[in-house]
């Protein structure tokens, strides 16, 4: 089946829907709520084997974005060694032929974008949701602009704060917040002891820190202060880098290892925003509209799987409308298929990143814990997450219909 799909949201997510639903013979534009394109975004992610999969299902190479990331290791802040495995272990089925890579999120969001546009999907910014009707040809969306526009199905990429979960399911629960706030950064003219490609996790005795090396000589880094209060925006925005940076050597003055000489060598410390996830949502979908991403699941980005959840849902449910007679078994079969996948790996999210917050005193027994629980994984390959990573999405094997 084809269709003209609005997707509402210009992120990673509703763009993938673009590139995807192009690739299953639909037509797609997307409604931006921004004024403005996203190329100067300053973080970065990893995306692990079972996220390029899912891009390579549709034919979207990254592989001459930022570098490989083959291995994590564990330290505490202690400096005592956790472990060391696969960025990814168990991949035999979704990850033959790649491995995890980091990259820029500006870096993805110009390679999608690129793609998107190449096979003539249509781009319309400052278009941010308030309402939709139906019609006779699907769906109407309002605009706060006060424009309209229809198509056969929507489709709300919309994030976090998602205005069409709402008007899907009213009485769904908003965002979560997790107790963790985020910053980061690129050091430069820093030697660390860690070959490019290695992702450092160091449980700190106050604070979790991250960095990877790039082959070109900059540190990657990442830092998770717990904050048991929820910060507001302005807040947030109101911490200077320098504050950052103070905050962060004091939350580090007890550990070993480089965070301090890293974040020193940082010129500009990102601005720091909130840790959240999104618990289970009732409703996915409502007549003609749909929701993908972090509007139906987010999940904490613990386990580097926010980015992979939201591209493996495009591409699922291109197929399904690709695959099946009417939108409507479309979205059950969409729902069916990925549903309990994603709430695990919420659920997942949630408990990794209780790692990063326990109190100091705890900070003793959870490495303890942390470092036989490697070790077992080393010696036995018997790594619980393998779910995660050797999910594969096969394009070309047909979509059954999935009962309600």
């Amino acid at each position: 089946m084809t269709y003209t799909a609005m997707v509402v949201g210009g992120g990673i997510a509703g763009m993938t829907c673009a590139i995807a639903l192009e690739a299953a013979g639909s037509r797609a534009t997307v409604y931006e709520a921004y004024d403005r394109t996203a190329e100067n975004a300053g973080v970065y992610l990893t995306l692990a084997v079972n996220a390029l999969d899912a891009l390579r299902a549709v034919d979207v190479d990254v592989r001459g974005l930022g570098f490989d990331t083959p291995r994590i290791t564990m330290t505490s802040g202690s400096g005592r060694r956790l472990g060391e495995l696969p960025y990814g272990t168990g991949v035999e089925t979704a990850g033959d032929g790649l491995t995890s890579r980091t990259v820029k999120r500006a870096d993805l969001y110009s390679r999608l974008r690129d793609e998107a546009l190449r096979r003539g999907v249509r781009f319309e910014h400052g278009r941010r949701l308030v309402g939709t009707w139906p019609s006779d040809a699907g769906v109407v969306a309002s605009f706060a602009d006060g424009t309209t526009a229809e198509g056969d199905l929507l489709i709300g990429a919309d994030g976090l704060r998602s205005r069409t979960r709402e008007l899907i399911a009213p009485d769904a629960p908003g965002a979560r917040y997790n107790g963790l706030l985020n910053t980061g950064g690129y050091a430069a003219g820093i030697t660390v002891d860690s070959e490019p490609g290695m992702m450092n996790a160091i449980f700190g005795r106050r604070c979790f820190f991250a960095y990877t090396p790039h082959p070109d000589g900059e540190v990657w880094w990442v830092a998770n202060p717990p904050s048991p209060v929820e910060p507001t925006p302005a807040e947030l925005a109101a911490i200077t880098p320098e504050q950052w940076r103070r905050r962060l050597v004091d939350l580090f003055r007890d550990d070993k290892g480089p965070a301090a000489d890293i974040i020193g060598a940082t010129e500009r410390i990102f601005a720091g925003w909130n840790t959240y996830d999104v618990p289970s949502v009732p409703a996915w979908h409502k007549g003609r509209m749909i929701i993908v991403g972090d509007a139906a699941h987010a999940t904490a980005p613990s386990i580097g799987q926010g980015a992979a959840m939201a591209i493996e849902d495009a591409v699922v449910l291109a197929k399904c409308l690709r695959d099946l007679p009417t939108v409507e078994s479309a979205f059950v079969a969409y729902e069916g298929l990925r549903r309990e996948r994603v709430e695990r790996v919420v659920e997942q999210g949630r408990r990794t990143g209780g790692w990063k917050a326990v109190h100091p005193l705890a900070a003793v027994p959870r490495d303890l814990v942390m470092r036989l629980g490697m070790a077992h994984m080393a010696r036995t390959g018997n790594d619980p997450s393998r779910w995660i990573y050797e999910h594969h999405i096969d394009w070309n094997e047909p979509v059954g219909a999935v009962p309600a």
